[in-house]
């Protein structure tokens, strides 16, 4: 089911435009308070937008007169906290949607079962929520969501709440599960996006900065909020023979992602991992040194590395102090800006 919506909320700081094609899956990234949640409320019907208008499959979710009741919406809403009715059964939990729906029990009954084998917890029917562990209590809530045949599923950090030997799995199933289905993924993992979504929204301040298919926006940001979602040292500068000139006048070498006429404005994209420190590269003074498990971060005005905590030992670095920074060709893509 295709879905436009348009919305404005003030008091949340809300002002997007977001549209979804049938069968595809968007990631929605950003920051905490960003308006992630927000908007799958609003297309959910959980809250009211000041003003604008939102269509899902050709039919008027609202606009700025005429409103549709939540529960009369095609969609359903998996919540970071799957939110069991603690007194109901695993299987009574996934039969409440179709039942609410006006479903006869033996039909929803089926419908439940049905969704519980493809989360892969159908032993676990007869159990209540207490008994179960994050990652199955994440399943059910899924397979309840599911059981209510929505047309368009929205997934709320879906995989926040649970630890990380079970995250692996669950984003298996999730990827399975949304194959061909109109879904909206909000989160702040880049992972999901790769593994979940076609196409990639990044949500900042209450507006969409930037969009577009999933590769594209993660190795080729437009801005450095994004690229520092996709782990990704962002340059800007103008296009070389070989690379790129920056505003202060360095020049480094990369592989063009595209054509670009030399003189032409560009960005281009390095990983901090690929950017190496030492005595030969260009020369910057070092601004901040930050310890990240292994590997020490080291920044600069020019670029970023990512040091092995010996190494940076060795060569003494610390901020205030000048050091040479290298990175090869092939690990700096340029693009048009």
């Amino acid at each position: 089911m295709s879905l436009l919506l348009e919305a404005r909320l003030a008091v949340r700081g809300i002002d997007v435009r977001i549209d979804v094609a049938e069968g595809e899956t968007i990631a929605l990234l950003g920051p905490n308070g960003a308006g992630k949640s927000t908007v799958l409320e609003l297309i959910a019907g959980l809250v009211r937008a000041d003003s604008g208008r939102a269509t899902a499959g050709g039919e008027l979710l609202f606009d700025d007169r005429r409103w549709t009741p939540l529960h009369r919406r095609p969609v359903a809403l998996l919540a970071q906290d799957p939110l069991l009715f603690p007194h109901l059964s695993v299987r009574e939990n996934a039969a409440f949607g179709p039942r609410s729906a006006g479903a006869g029990r033996a039909r929803a009954r089926e419908r439940a079962e049905r969704e519980l084998a493809a989360a892969g917890v159908a032993d676990l029917a007869d159990r209540r929520p207490g008994s179960l562990s994050g990652g199955q209590a994440q399943r059910v809530a899924l397979a309840r969501a599911l059981a209510t045949d929505p047309r368009l599923l929205l997934l709320d950090e879906p995989l926040a709440a649970v630890d990380a030997r079970t995250a692996p799995v669950l984003r298996r199933m999730l990827r399975e599960v949304l194959a061909d289905r109109s879904a909206i993924v909000v989160t702040h993992d880049v992972l999901d996006a790769w593994t979940l979504a076609d196409r990639v929204l990044v949500l900042h301040s209450g507006r969409v900065v930037e969009e577009g298919p999933t590769a594209r926006v993660l190795t080729r940001p437009r801005t450095a909020f994004t690229a520092e979602l996709a782990g990704l040292e962002l340059l800007e500068g103008v296009r070389t023979a070989t690379g790129l000139r920056t505003a202060e006048g360095h020049e480094l070498s990369g592989v063009a992602a595209e054509p670009v006429a030399v003189g032409a404005a560009v960005l281009a994209a390095v990983r901090p991992s690929a950017v190496s420190v030492g005595e030969g590269g260009l020369r910057a003074v070092i601004t901040d040194v930050e310890q990240r498990g292994d590997a020490v971060r080291v920044r600069s005005a020019l670029l970023t590395a990512d040091v092995p905590a010996a190494d940076a030992a060795r060569l003494d670095l610390a901020p205030g102090r000048e050091t040479g920074f290298t990175v090869a060709p092939e690990d700096l893509l340029v693009y048009p800006a």
